[in-house]
């Protein structure tokens, strides 16, 4: 009688859990499919025209990446990746590397005049969106005069 008690409480204890779960756990599930991921500016490196960007410009450009608005995904279908990873386009992207989990992810952020692509890939997978973000479009990079008094 008591193995039978014990034995429905817990199987209730799993239910419950199952069908309304902790929103820790929830969160943790949608940011591992999340398309446009939240940044953190330790963990990545950025480089624009070939050059690392400096500490205070990647936390600057990571803080107003990671608070842009995702507006809408591209259809990229098969065979025509490299038109969106290297667009034949004047804009000289950001290339942002991060590591997610065991993976090396890549954006590359295309700043246009009135909005902002990004290109996502992660091994083979490619995945194209456009953000809204004001203050991406208006970004510029301190000058080399700036670094070297800032050093």
């Amino acid at each position: 009688m008591t193995w039978t008690v014990v034995l429905t409480l817990a199987i209730g204890v799993v239910l419950k859990l199952i069908m309304s779960p902790p929103s820790a756990v929830v969160a943790w599930g949608i940011s591992k499919f999340a398309l446009h991921p939240k940044l953190n500016s330790n963990d990545v490196v950025i480089t624009f025209n070939g050059e690392h960007l400096v500490e205070d410009d990647k936390t600057k450009f990571i803080d107003i990446f990671n608070e842009a608005t995702f507006l809408k995904k591209y259809e990229i279908f098969p065979g025509n990746e490299e038109l969106f990873l290297h667009p034949k386009t004047d804009v000289i992207p950001f290339v942002i590397h991060t590591k997610s989990s065991k993976n090396i992810v890549t954006f590359y952020v295309y700043r246009y005049e009135d909005h902002v692509d990004v290109v996502k890939q992660d091994k083979k997978k490619v995945v194209s969106y456009r953000l809204r973000a004001d203050q991406l479009l208006s970004f510029t990079l301190s000058t080399k005069e700036n670094r070297i008094k800032a050093i």
